[in-house]
């Protein structure tokens, strides 16, 4: 449909629900995705694959050019291409690259709550936006923003409840485990956080200012180009160091004093499986509320890379630090034939196994 409007939109859409015979009745929401120019489909083949756990509406706005001629063209999808949903994709150009409630009002679905997703930038106030004030969430992603860590610092500053960011979905599963790790332990003094990946990224800082705040110790993030995003954490307490080691995509390593290794299934998370996450709850993520307001300017958090002169390995440096203290420290030989590749014989330390992912993981995807 080239040059259309709204309403002729919807005007389509019910003559093909008509055709096909399509019921709306079982859409539990409608997911409005603001997308940019080259960043839509992905955006729209993880709606899809998020869709067959929450049937929905989808309404994806393809921001161009704003200086070219004014005008609306917009592609339905129903049935097979669409997955458990129906999706109407629209391209503004000129006054309508800019997505306003006035554009998708008419498409909404009525008495359903309104989900908002900004796959890659955002505005600088996503609950202030046109599309913001009507969602009741606001889901954005600083890992793929173009400036990455000022968009962190933004969205700190904006925070109203009912936001969340895909950098901090990326992160469940690390939470989960270390946190069921420290209730195994019980009380404990942990004296630093370490943090290793590739790069820093807002993932890895948002779950050290988390772990810092919540173990009141100072954390560290390590760079180094020769590892995964984020694939190791440290906690140095006064009886040893508690790491948890993610070396391949599937299976983490979990290291206790005095305790054998387990190995962790904690497969790298996608695009597919963190969206899908989001859309299960439609009330306000507290928790990230917290980190993102509060705990984002008090945290101890330093960053180095690891190949800084005179930089070792933090796992090396807490364990003879750990010995200098006649503390145990160690750590006993991984179980011959469970190499930490396989999934094979993995238990989970505490709480359920993780979710299995889709495919096509990109590199900000991989904590």
């Amino acid at each position: 449909m080239e040059n259309t409007t709204a309403a002729s939109i919807e005007k389509k859409l019910n003559e093909l629900r008509d055709e096909n015979g399509v019921v709306t009745l079982g859409r539990v929401l409608t997911l409005v995705i603001l997308a940019q120019a080259g960043h839509s489909e992905m955006a729209i083949e993880a709606a899809n694959y998020a869709s067959h756990e929450h049937p929905c509406r989808i309404i994806v706005h393809v921001a161009h050019s704003s200086s070219d001629e004014t005008r609306l063209d917009a592609q339905l999808r129903m049935g097979g291409d669409a997955g458990a949903s129906e999706v109407i994709l629209m391209h503004g150009y000129g006054e309508l690259a800019e997505p306003t409630e006035t554009l998708v009002s008419a498409l909404l679905l009525p008495d359903a709550p309104i989900v908002a997703w900004w796959p890659h930038d955002f505005p600088a106030n996503p609950s202030g936006s046109s599309i913001g004030r009507i969602a009741h969430r606001r889901i954005t992603d600083s890992s793929r923003a173009d400036e990455p860590f000022e968009s962190l610092e933004q969205l700190s500053r904006q925070y109203t409840p009912g936001d969340t960011d895909l950098a901090w979905t990326r992160i469940t599963n690390w939470r989960v485990q270390l946190a069921a790790v420290l209730d195994q332990v019980g009380p404990v003094d942990v004296r630093e956080i370490i943090l290793e990946g590739a790069a820093v990224a807002p993932s890895m800082v948002l779950l050290g200012v988390w772990l810092s705040c919540r173990l009141d110790a100072p954390a560290t993030i390590v760079s180094d180009d020769s590892r995964r995003a984020l694939d190791r954490v440290c906690l140095v307490t006064e009886h040893g160091p508690v790491e948890l080691d993610r070396p391949g995509r599937t299976v983490a390593v979990l290291t206790q004093p005095g305790q054998p290794q387990q190995q962790i299934a904690m497969p790298v998370r996608d695009l597919n499986a963190c969206l899908a996450e989001e859309l299960r709850r439609l009330d306000a993520d507290e928790i990230y509320g917290e980190v993102i307001t509060q705990s984002l300017s008090r945290a101890r958090i330093t960053t180095r890379s690891s190949d800084e002169p005179g930089a070792e390995d933090p796992l090396d440096e807490a364990m003879a630090e750990a010995d200098d203290t006649g503390e145990s420290a160690t750590v006993p030989d991984e179980t011959e034939g469970a190499p930490a590749s396989s999934q094979e014989g993995a238990t989970t330390a505490g709480g359920p196994g993780d979710e299995t992912p889709g495919t096509g993981a990109s590199p900000e995807e991989k904590p």
